[in-house]
């Protein structure tokens, strides 16, 4: 096993901490995106039981995120950014998805699923890149009411806050892509709690191979150490999206799924 320092990891909690929380402000995004691989990528070096490093950088994620996405989402409302009927309408299926999702990654293989995400955040991708900014792009009704449940079903499955799906869809319905993001960060919460707790609960039979400070497959010393300094930097990522176009946002939301996409097809080689 290589030798893995304090410096080394502190260093990388500090990276992912502070990008999570600028994705988390500027994007609507709950951070899981960096902080997940990161986890990963600790667990692997520090040679942990390969069947559940998976598992408890997901699960860990997810806790993260609901400090994060709070605190995003009261900077982002503060500021009007917030859609309470969306808000209102998404909740409930959410909640079902968020709580299923985690049951099923307990016991199923991420490989598919990634496979499948990265496809529609490419297709999502190239949509939003090349698409006219000024251009209200209507979807069926149909889909924008059935879609929380699977944006909360795959969210708690690969560990991220759900707003690499929610954001187009909202902005796809003809939702102001500041207001998407704002809403977004406040489902990230709604996503982030019964997930989180699926994954405390279903990694409790595991106590003997899980790092210390586990609950199930919620590492507390990584929260503990990660959720300060996304609590710090989020009101920076917020601060960014307001103070930029509609039109740049877009594109740069764009360019943040490209990026996940190429990451997930690379993870899959």
């Amino acid at each position: 096993m290589e030798i893995f320092s304090q410096i080394d990891f502190l260093l990388l909690i500090l990276l992912a901490g502070t990008l999570a929380g600028i994705l988390a402000g500027l994007l609507g995004v709950g951070g899981g995106i960096v902080i997940v691989p990161l986890l990963y990528y600790i667990l692997n070096i520090l040679d942990y039981n390969q069947s559940i490093i998976m598992h408890v950088a997901v699960g860990t994620s997810l806790f993260i995120i609901i400090p994060t996405s709070i605190r995003s989402s009261v900077e982002h409302r503060v500021r009007g950014s917030f859609d309470k009927e969306v808000f209102r309408l998404w909740f409930i299926p959410i909640i079902i998805g968020a709580a299923l999702g985690s049951l099923l990654a307990i016991y199923s293989s991420f490989r598919l699923l990634t496979f499948l995400f990265a496809i529609i955040a490419s297709l999502v991708s190239i949509q939003m890149f090349f698409s006219d900014s000024n251009k209200r792009i209507t979807i069926p009704k149909t889909i924008f009411k059935a879609s929380p449940f699977f944006i909360g079903l795959i969210s708690a499955m690969m560990g991220i806050g759900g707003g690499s799906l929610s954001v187009p869809i909202m902005n796809y319905s003809g939702i102001e892509i500041k207001k998407a993001v704002g809403t977004s960060a406040a489902f990230g919460t709604v996503i982030a709690i019964p997930a989180s707790l699926g994954f405390m609960l279903g990694g409790l039979h595991q106590s003997d191979v899980l790092p210390p400070f586990s609950i199930g497959y919620v590492n507390w010393m990584a929260f503990l150490l990660i959720v300060p300094i996304t609590l710090i930097t989020v009101p920076i990522g917020v601060n960014l999206a307001h103070r930029s176009s509609q039109f740049l946002l877009q594109k740069l939301f764009a360019l943040f799924l490209g990026i996940t996409a190429l990451r997930m097809f690379s993870d899959l080689i």
